[in-house]
Order: C-alpha cells, then structure tokens, then sequence
C-alpha cells in the first residue's frame, strides 16, 4: 500500500520537464501539457531512478481519469496501454493488464479508431486463451476477424484470428471446432484454401481417429514451412493431450 508521503517522495524524484524530453513513456504532446486537469499528473513520467514501479501506474492511472473526464479518449487510451504494459511486463499482473487493454479497445472504439482497438482488443485475447478463458477468447478472434476479413488490406490477417479461435473452440469441444471450421470456411472462402484451415481439418481427423502420431506429423508438417510460435504451440499441446495414450509434447 502506497500512501501520499510514499507518492510525494516519489514525484520529486522523477519528473519530466521541458528540459528531459527523452522520457520513454509520456507523449510529449502540447495539448496534453496545456490541460488544466492533467497538468499535475503530466509531469510525472516512469523514469526509474530512485523509484519502484507501483508508483507509476498509479500516477498514469490518475491521468487517465483527468483525460477522460476532458472526453480526451484516445489520448487515454494510450495510457491505459503504458499501464498494461507495465502491468503484463513488470508487475506481472496479467488480469489487470486485460482490463487496461479492454478499457483501451473501448475508448478507440468510441472514436472510431478501430485498428487501434483491434490490437488491444487481440492482446485481450491471446491472455484470455492462455488463462483457460476460451469462450472469451473466441467471441474476440471471431469479432476481429469479422472486422477484417473484408478489408483488402487487412483480409489476410483474418484466417490468422479464425485458426485462433478454431484452436480454442478445439480444447473446449472437438465438434464444437468442427462446427467452427465450417462456419468460417462459409464467412470467409478464402479461409478453406489456407494452411491454417488444411491444418485444423488434420488435426480434426487425428483427434477422431485418437491418433496422436498422425497429430503431431501434421503439426510438424505446418511448422516446417510456417514456424507456430509460442501460444499457437502451448494450445496445440494442450489438444494432443486429450489424446489417448499421448505422451504430452509435439516432438
């Protein structure tokens, strides 16, 4: 518990002022050192001489309420970004960096700035996906994907979001994945055609035929010629352990 001597102290040791205008967290923007509210909150960055990092994410939680009580929503919203930020790197609080990204998408979305809160909104998920919340995880892979899939320039991406929301649909139920696959193939054409899609459908046949070998070639198969990172890789090995006689690796 911080209380206001502890904040006090803090804040002479670590300001930012015209003369450091290096600081790596504050947006030197002249709008925001003009308002009145946040004006005693803007000089306070998260530079880490003499300081711990609680400190910091309060002080830039007090400015997100200052910003948004001035309707100034997405400047806030890069806030709440840094405190995540902090949050997931730092601190190590996973649940508080998912509400900060939600807040985030949620103010990006009330200005219309929907690519912004696609990001926040895509962090949310892949959390939500590792913390065993799937269901959340879906509806978020499935809206980012209906968001994009008929965007020329971001359309690529969408199979991305539906293979991550078919892998989750595929811990919780395997016809549930099924159902899923078919669905998107239906949205989206183009996804019957990817190597996300092909993957998902071999994968379906192992799991039904309780073929853990036939798993885990096609998994190698895919990651041959596209790697799967870390996420894609801790879900998958969740799945092949559902498995019967699975030895519980992708090896």
């Amino acid at each position: 518990m911080y209380v206001l001597g502890d904040i006090t102290k803090w804040k002479r040791h670590v300001r930012c002022t015209a003369e450091q205008p290096t600081c790596s967290r504050w947006p030197r923007t002249g709008a925001v050192l003009e308002m009145h509210f946040a004006r005693p909150h803007v000089s306070i960055c998260s530079c880490r001489t003499n300081t711990t990092v609680p400190p910091v994410s309060l002080m830039l939680e007090m400015l997100t309420r200052s910003l948004t009580l001035m309707g100034r929503f997405t400047i806030a919203a890069k806030h709440h970004i840094s405190i995540a930020e902090i949050y997931e790197s730092e601190l190590v609080d996973i649940e508080k960096a998912i509400a900060h990204y939600e807040q985030a998408a949620d103010y990006y979305k009330g200005e219309e700035s929907n690519s912004s809160a696609n990001k926040c909104l895509l962090k949310v998920g892949a959390y939500c996906a590792q913390l065993e919340q799937y269901q959340k995880a879906i509806e978020i892979y499935e809206q980012v994907g209906a968001n994009t899939m008929d965007n020329p320039l971001l359309k690529y991406s969408a199979k991305e979001y539906f293979f991550k929301a078919a892998l989750c649909h595929f811990i919780v139920d395997e016809l549930n994945a099924k159902i899923a696959v078919e669905k998107y193939e239906e949205m989206f054409p183009a996804f019957s055609d990817s190597r996300e899609c092909k993957l998902l459908k071999k994968l379906l046949e192992a799991y039904e035929e309780q073929n853990s070998d036939a798993f885990t070639e096609a998994v190698k198969e895919f990651d041959s010629i596209s790697r799967l990172d870390q996420w894609h890789t801790t879900l998958l090995l969740r799945i092949k352990k559902t498995i019967q006689g699975d030895e519980g690796d992708l090896k």
